[in-house]
């Protein structure tokens, strides 16, 4: 049974930084695209960022460019978000999400390619 589960999600005040993480059990995901995807209340589930196979091959939302950092650890399948100078509009349950199949980014950006979800973590930026 394939499980995602994220860890790291929390209360922080604006500024501050987090790192999330998304451990995967059930089956290898290293040569798959893995993505962070964020939803506010009353939202749509959003793309935040993916990795593909290399770290080296990123992708990030405009809204968090410059501020989060995507990375992965294939060793120990897990996947990783840092979050720096956090805003009260990053506030959102975050979810990992794995891709059966890599593709260009723009493909990747969407829910829909991605078939493996975790839970979901909350992250809570105060002002």
């Amino acid at each position: 049974q394939v499980q995602l589960v994220e860890s790291g999600g929390g209360l922080v005040q604006a500024g501050g930084s987090l790192r999330l993480s998304c451990a995967a059990s059930g089956r290898t995901f290293s040569s798959n695209p893995m993505g962070w995807f964020r939803q506010a209340p009353g939202k749509e589930r959003e793309f935040v960022a993916v990795v593909r196979w290399s770290n080296f091959i990123t992708s990030y939302a405009d809204s968090v460019k410059g501020r989060f950092t995507i990375s992965r650890d294939n060793a120990k399948n897990t996947v990783y978000l840092q979050m720096n100078s956090l805003k009260p509009e990053d506030t959102a349950v975050y979810y990992c999400a794995a891709s059966a199949v890599d593709a260009g980014t723009g493909y990747l950006a969407r829910t829909s390619a991605y078939s493996y979800w975790g839970q979901g973590t909350q992250v809570t930026v105060s002002s």
